[in-house]
């Protein structure tokens, strides 16, 4: 007699991605010495979220025809316009009224430009990837193949002058699987279908390996000010993106899974101060700021996303 895990896990909105991200989470957060004690191929589940990315964008890649490629440009192109837009407008609007130090007091104290503009410029990629191979088309997956562009501490400096990064070998980096996808998936048809099967397969593993990279316990040391970012992150980005991705004609799936803050926006507040001092007194705060958003946005946004897919196919 069987147990129906995997129907169960799927009556879940965003059951594959958000029970194995939660399960990596909680395991972190409360036992964080797990991948270490165990080592080895047990420890590589906790660690290896970007080696089975790779492995994911090769996969998906093979089943994105070359005649489809614009649409995957053109998708691309218009969150990555929406997501820079909203961290330049941000940044201008909330450094306006904050200008670079951190509220002192009161119930805003510790909230700066910094945080808000480092929770809100960054797309979380792994958890956009795992939505689009749950819930999007192989398009909207590649799509982030031009949405990886984002160029986070830069946008974060500009209007105080800032500085510029571009590191185009890992950008051309983050390309080269899913072009290597495409390429076999096109050359070989054969190789696209046993590539192809095995992308949704990969989904839960590199879901659980995001989510043990997380530390719930952020959320908590944050408070109501660390909530209160990553829900107005959730709320503002989920309605500009989800907008942009409905007016270049896509369902608005894509646009809503590409709302979350990216793991790797906590460290975008030393890196800025350390290439700016003026941003020295907000970086602490900041910090511990932006990692609340990661969380409640990373544990939100499958929600959201599940829900309005679903919504979708039945109005299909």
């Amino acid at each position: 007699m069987g147990i129906p895990i995997k129907r169960g896990i799927e009556k879940i909105p965003g059951g594959m991605v958000i029970v194995p991200l939660t399960l990596g989470a909680v395991i972190a957060t409360f036992a964080p010495g797990t991948a270490g004690f165990f080592g080895s191929f047990t420890g590589a589940l906790f660690t290896g979220a970007l080696p089975i990315l790779a492995v994911f964008y090769v996969c998906m890649g093979s089943t994105i025809p070359f005649e489809t490629l614009p649409q995957v440009a053109g998708k691309g192109g218009v969150l990555l316009a929406a997501k820079v837009s909203l961290g330049v407008i941000a940044a201008l609007v909330v450094g306006h009224f904050l200008g670079t130090e951190p509220v002192k007091t009161g119930l805003l104290a510790g909230l700066s430009t910094l945080a808000v503009v480092a929770a809100i410029n960054d797309t979380n990629g792994g958890l956009y990837m795992a939505l689009m191979g749950r819930y999007g088309t192989p398009q909207e997956t590649g799509a982030y193949s031009v949405m990886s562009l984002e160029p986070g501490p830069f946008i974060t400096t500009t209007p105080s002058g800032g500085v510029f990064a571009f590191p185009w070998q890992t950008l051309l980096g983050a390309i080269l699987p899913l072009a290597i996808g495409i390429l076999l998936g096109n050359l070989d048809r054969e190789m696209r279908d046993f590539l192809g099967k095995a992308a949704p397969a990969l989904i839960p593993f590199f879901a659980f390996a995001i989510g043990a990279s997380l530390n719930l316990a952020n959320v908590w040391r944050a408070v109501l000010l660390g909530l209160a970012l990553g829900l107005m992150v959730l709320a503002i980005s989920s309605t500009v993106m989800f907008l942009a991705d409905r007016i270049s004609g896509g369902k608005g799936v894509a646009g809503l899974a590409a709302a979350a803050t990216a793991g790797n926006a906590a460290a975008v507040p030393a890196l800025v101060a350390a290439a700016n001092p003026v941003y020295a007194a907000a970086a602490p705060t900041a910090t511990v700021l932006v990692a609340a958003s990661v969380v409640v946005t990373m544990l939100t946004v499958p929600l959201i996303t599940a829900w309005w897919a679903r919504r979708m196919a039945v109005n299909a």
